[in-house]
């Protein structure tokens, strides 16, 4: 299966997010928030010095951006400005990642929780924690402990998040309390040789998941079968579901995540249509 370039000449993109006929995207090593429509035209919505990453939406409208190497979470109005939301120091141990959303505008952002590129081989990750950011910006720190955790995702019924776990090779899944806590942990899908870092949710309840180890999109449902799996010929680090009706898989690819990347402007918005729409959160 062949995928379409949608934009090319990128440093490194991340966090795609379908929004308002619209895929948003950061893109790391130029330190910019883009957005691209359905014929190719990419508009520059935010510029973010300490490298942007995860994407999402409070109620009113406003656009959250993760600013990873300060550690912060970024609000962006209506006029474009940016202010602070809430300062992730106290949760992240490493560099801020990515992020989900909820309807009623709680932020859940996880982190690296180590260095990778200073980490001896022999050497475990460190384990992660997410932070919690509620709508009036306070941050809670989850109690769980996580293994790179990466994309997440929420259900339409905005009852559960699943996170990607990149070097726990599994999905892992919480139900959300009323206050926006996580209890009741379980394995959604143990992923074996696969590492998980982008992630979104389709209508059947089945996970688009990005593996840039592998270099593969894996369409699986709880439990770990694997539905599908395309290969985009190169690293594949993220994907999301829009599109006019839903069902356009969209792919970040880049030749490299590294510092690399920024000379090396490989990186591609890319996309195949798929046969399930997008659902639930981002």
């Amino acid at each position: 299966m062949t995928l379409t370039t949608l934009v090319s000449g990128l440093s490194f993109a991340e966090a795609p997010r379908w929004h308002n006929g619209y895929l948003y995207y950061s893109d790391f090593y130029r330190h910019v928030v883009e957005r691209v429509d359905s014929t190719g035209t990419v508009d520059v919505v935010a510029k973010v010095p300490n490298q942007p990453s995860g994407l999402g939406w409070l109620p009113s409208g406003e656009l959250l951006i993760v600013s990873m190497l300060d550690r912060k979470l970024l609000k962006r109005a209506a006029n474009g400005s940016l202010t602070e939301h809430a300062d992730l120091s106290a949760a992240a141990t490493w560099h801020c990642n990515d992020m989900v959303v909820s309807q009623d505008g709680t932020a859940y952002v996880g982190n690296f929780g180590f260095d990778n590129a200073t980490r001896p081989k022999d050497q475990p990750p460190t384990p992660a924690k997410l932070a919690i950011v509620g709508l009036d910006g306070q941050v809670r720190i989850t109690t769980q402990a996580f293994k790179f955790p990466n994309g997440s995702v929420i259900t339409p019924d905005n009852k559960q998040l699943i996170v990607a776990e990149t070097m726990g090779r599994r999905l892992t899944a919480f139900d959300i309390s009323a206050d926006g806590s996580l209890v009741n942990r379980r394995t959604w899908a143990d992923l074996g040789r696969h590492y998980p870092d982008g992630i979104c949710l389709d209508a059947q309840g089945a996970i688009w998941v990005a593996d840039p180890v592998r270099s593969l999109l894996l369409r699986v449902e709880e439990g770990g079968n694997i539905l599908q799996s395309i290969d985009p010929g190169r690293p594949v680090y993220a994907c999301m579901l829009g599109g006019d009706n839903g069902k356009r898989l969209f792919a970040c690819t880049a030749k490299t995540a590294g510092d690399e990347a920024a000379q090396l402007r490989s990186a591609c918005i890319e996309y195949i249509d798929v046969d399930v729409p997008h659902a639930g959160l981002p």
